[in-house]
């Protein structure tokens, strides 16, 4: 049983059909909760009313904005389904590959953006890495719900499998080219690396071609998320415009 704390990855939740065992709502909260209460009463969730002390204790110390969820464990998803996904809206395939990200935050983070973006997934590694936890599913603002994650054994055969579907495989590498000078708009697998270590020389030697994010700063790199997001808007505003490099 997983635990949500706050109110937009709840309502996600909702709407999402998640299975429920407990919604706790703030007796007295207002504004946007009288939404997510709505929302719940409509799918027929029981709703427990309770103190705030309560939530608190029952928040395991996250910032729960007056509501905290017991719902059905976060499940994994096949990378076949991101494809049939692509398939289905019409769209070439955008997935995100992440090599290592050990900090929760940072693979919530990524989910976000490719929500927002429109990617149609994210390959995590079973071993080395964050999984589907609680402070993701927190800091992914709900899109938790809507972004498949295929949780892989190897993460050079996946990419293999990538391939093999059609899609080019692009390393996220300071010794790449610059992003704006590549072509993005057609099936891609973006594979970025962990914080610290990066990618992996197996996982770089399955790529197609890597890409970087030139520096203007005196800090060489961004971090994991930040550099995602770069390249997902670009892969989305080239798809947009139909034009690549």
């Amino acid at each position: 049983m997983a635990r949500i704390a706050g109110r937009n990855p709840v309502l996600e939740a909702i709407k999402s059909g998640r299975g429920f065992d407990r919604l706790l709502v703030q007796r007295d909260a207002g504004g946007s909760m009288l939404n997510l209460v709505r929302e719940a009463r409509a799918r027929g969730i029981q709703i427990s009313f309770e103190d705030r002390r309560a939530l608190d204790g029952l928040s395991g110390g996250a910032s729960h904005q007056g509501v905290v969820a017991f719902v059905s464990d976060y499940s994994y998803a096949d990378m076949g389904d991101m494809l049939k996904a692509a398939a289905d809206r019409g769209e070439p395939p955008l997935i995100v590959v992440l090599d290592g990200i050990e900090d929760p935050h940072n693979l919530g983070a990524v989910i976000r953006t490719a929500e927002c973006a429109g990617a149609h997934g994210v390959v995590i590694p079973k071993r080395r890495a964050a999984g589907l936890t609680d402070t993701v599913a927190k800091t992914s603002a709900g899109a938790i719900e809507h972004v498949p994650v295929a949780r892989v054994g190897n993460l050079s055969r996946a990419i293999g499998e990538l391939k093999e579907a059609g899609l080019w495989a692009a390393a996220l590498d300071m010794g790449g080219q610059p992003y704006f000078g590549m072509d993005l708009t057609g099936g891609l697998a973006l594979v970025v690396g962990g914080e610290g270590a990066g990618l992996g020389r197996l996982v770089r030697e399955s790529c197609d071609f890597a890409v970087s994010i030139p520096m203007s700063g005196r800090i060489g790199s961004l971090n994991a998320s930040n550099a995602a997001a770069v390249l997902l808007y670009e892969a989305r505003r080239q798809r947009s415009t139909g034009k690549g490099g």
